[in-house]
């Protein structure tokens, strides 16, 4: 009796709690979604039952509530929407279900040109080809040209006879590493590679291009209206064309925690629909006549949401510039009836869009990061204290700028504590001035580069742009220069190894839970927040590193110093093992390694971890070893690391890692003080392009 009492107390508490939150409650639906998208990012298929069981206690928790009680409502559409979630993706992976190259390829063939990407800063003019099925390949493939094997002619729609080298996508070389394979299979791209030789064009491409065409031109038009290396940043903003913009400005870029202003997204929409609504309005409010019959608003909102779909598809119409089209569109409907323009309930809406039509798009940082900024202005402006602090008032103008200075600096703050882990994650890296470098960026980009920029094209049909092309590229060049002075600066950019998973799982659970929710339980969210940052920070450094295919091997110690077993290593896999480890020290020869002992052959590491020295054996050539000699090298040691099979008898005290073990676990994450190994498959084995790419190799072996 007194339980069933304290349980209608406590169905009648949260009862209250969730009436209170109604007007929050549908902001959880495209989290629901989310969490669906990611169960089976993370299961696949093998998810199915556990997602069952799930849905399942979800319902049965439903129907123990009060009939038509919230309580009941909320369980009932968070069973739906999970599952929905899940199905959407699952659907939209067999949807773009399409085969995969199994092994190297080198012949000739035909291709019908989809997209053209130049990419001038690494000499590079990316085909994105459909092909014959004359030819025996993947519908889709991806080809690097040259820009001596490139002709003016290859636009979309254009057909080309080529000979090229291809292979299959790439999956992670090494645990947590970027999965292009994963990209490549909802692209529908089945193999990548390069020409070889001289490319012909069969049939020139027909007028169905125009925005790709026009985008090319107004590329080349703003590169050759701005000198140096502020035109590629120029037609970065206006065309989303990042292809010729130098190395050592975009990696300068990065490292300042500007790279934000050169992909189309937010940002740019915003610029180009804020200048054409205020253009409209101002103009049409000259002439009384037309405003007293003829709602401005209106018609400003149209011509703005006009410029936005045109702006979208000049820029390629990729999914971050679609994703602030459709928010733009929401603000500006919102606009039009007089409604507040900007709130949760919008940015819930825009991301609710992107995942019914793009769910893939959820697991990737551009998804992520967006929403989280977007999301992170609003919360902090709609927080008491904010308001009550950037409230108009009446003093002067020097308080009034020292306000709006202090509200950027407070909204770049809490851009970096919220967008930093996020970046920690998925590249390992962060910048830390990035809240003072946006603090100038951001409003210079919006409020006068951008509107230089168009004001500038728009002279240009009367032949009166040049001074505005020179005034945007000054603009530019203080961009740049604050760019490379922030990112030189000491500890500009902080590196971290890999995030456990759980630890990104409660940061995200944390501040969804602070900013979704209006009454006190909100503040729940700061602890659970606090604990995933934690474990990102005490998240340990793997001890050794290797890579799929075995030739590279590094070994990290606990203050991040990194040693390769092969010096020569290239500029792409010393970054790359920097990432994994989380340091950006600089790489040394294993031989400078304390206890290493090489031969041109091989090498013995003693690494000390946990009050105990392993001892590994390495190869770095491709001569055997006699097997009476490699038999008693490997059970001398703890681990045996080799790019090439090694002999049954070859049996080490705890691990052989040869070609037989990489070809099935990809690359190695080793942490020996609790003798775990990461591998780059096990969280991917179950993933459709993985089984596809399987099916493809054994259907060439049986060729064979």
């Amino acid at each position: 009796m007194a339980s069933a009492r304290a349980g209608g107390m406590w169905g009648g508490v949260l009862e209250n709690w969730l009436d209170r939150e109604r007007d929050q409650l549908p902001l959880w639906l495209p989290v629901g979604i989310g969490i669906g998208v990611a169960i089976w990012q993370f299961g696949g298929a093998s998810a199915i039952p556990g997602l069952l069981l799930l849905a399942l206690a979800l319902v049965l928790f439903a129907f123990l509530a009060r009939p038509h009680s919230r309580c009941r409502q909320v369980l009932g559409i968070a069973a739906i929407t999970v599952s929905f979630g899940f199905g959407l993706i699952s659907l939209k992976s067999a949807t773009v279900a399409a085969p995969v190259l199994g092994k190297i390829w080198i012949g000739e063939f035909y291709g019908r040109i989809e997209a053209v990407e130049n990419i001038s800063a690494r000499e590079v003019v990316r085909l994105r080809l459909v092909t014959s099925a004359e030819a025996g390949l993947p519908a889709i493939v991806r080809v690097n040209l040259t820009p001596e094997q490139f002709q003016p002619v290859f636009q979309s729609g254009a057909v080309i006879r080529l000979r090229a080298r291809l292979m299959p996508p790439a999956g992670p070389t090494l645990p947590g590493g970027y999965d292009f394979a994963r990209r490549a299979w909802f692209q529908q791209i089945g193999a990548t590679g390069s020409a070889l030789g001289t490319v012909t064009l069969i049939k020139p491409a027909n007028t169905n291009t125009v925005f790709s065409a026009k985008r090319e031109q107004l590329t080349q038009h703003i590169l050759t209206s701005m000198a140096g290396n502020a035109g590629a940043i120029g037609a970065a903003l206006v065309t989303g064309d990042q292809g010729h913009i130098s190395e050592a400005d975009a990696q300068a870029m990065r490292d300042s925690g500007l790279a934000h202003l050169l992909s189309i997204s937010g940002l740019h929409v915003t610029a180009v629909v804020g200048f054409i609504f205020i253009a409209v309005s101002r103009l049409m409010s000259l002439s009384s006549w037309l405003a007293l019959r003829v709602s401005v608003p209106i018609c400003a909102a149209a011509a703005a949401a006009t410029g936005a779909l045109a702006y979208t598809l000049l820029t390629g119409a990729e999914v971050p510039t679609i994703r602030s089209c459709i928010a733009a569109l929401l603000v500006l409907v919102a606009l039009a009836l007089g409604r507040e323009a900007l709130t949760l309930r919008l940015v819930a809406f825009g991301a609710l869009c992107v995942l019914l039509f793009w769910p893939e798009a959820m697991a990737g940082p551009s998804f992520q990061l967006s929403f989280a900024a977007v999301a992170t202005i609003v919360i902090i402006h709609e927080l008491p204290v904010v308001k009550r602090f950037t409230e108009r008032r009446d003093e002067s103008r020097i308080r009034r700028l020292g306000r709006g200075v202090a509200s950027l600096v407070r909204t770049g703050l809490a851009f970096e504590i919220v967008l930093a882990p996020i970046a920690l994650f998925h590249f390992h890296k962060t910048g830390l001035y990035g809240a003072f470098a946006n603090v100038i960026a951001i409003p210079m980009t919006t409020f006068v580069i951008m509107p230089l920029e168009a004001l500038a094209l728009a002279l240009d049909l009367v032949g009166l742009g040049l001074p505005f092309w020179w005034l945007a590229g000054q603009g530019i060049s203080a961009i740049l220069a604050l760019a490379h002075f922030v990112s030189g600066l000491p500890g500009a950019v902080s590196m971290m190894p890999e995030m456990p998973i759980w630890s990104f799982s409660a940061f995200w659970a944390g501040a969804l839970i602070f900013g979704l929710l209006q009454t006190n339980i909100r503040y729940v969210g700061i602890p659970i927040f606090l604990i995933g940052i934690a474990g990102m920070i005490l998240a340990p450094r793997p001890n050794i590193l290797v890579t799929g295919d075995g030739k590279h091997l590094a070994f990290v110690t606990a203050d991040g110093e990194v040693a390769l077993l092969r010096g020569k290593a290239g500029d792409f896999v010393r970054d790359m093992i920097s990432e994994k480890a989380g340091s950006n020290a600089v790489a040394t020869p294993i031989e400078k390694w304390p206890g290493a002992r090489c031969s041109p052959d091989n090498c013995i590491i003693s690494v000390a971890a946990h009050n105990r020295t392993w001892t590994i054996l390495a190869t770095r050539t491709a001569y055997q070893v006699p097997n009476m000699e490699m038999a008693a090298a490997c059970k001398r040691v703890d681990i045996v690391i080799s790019d090439r099979w090694l002999p049954k008898t070859c049996q080490p005290k705890w691990m052989k890692a040869d070609r037989a073990l990489l070809e099935q676990t990809g690359g190695l994450a080793i942490y020996l003080a609790d003798q775990r190994v990461i591998t780059a498959n096990e969280n991917r084995a179950h993933m459709p392009w993985v089984h596809a790419a399987k099916i493809a190799r054994q259907n060439n072996n049986l060729d064979q």
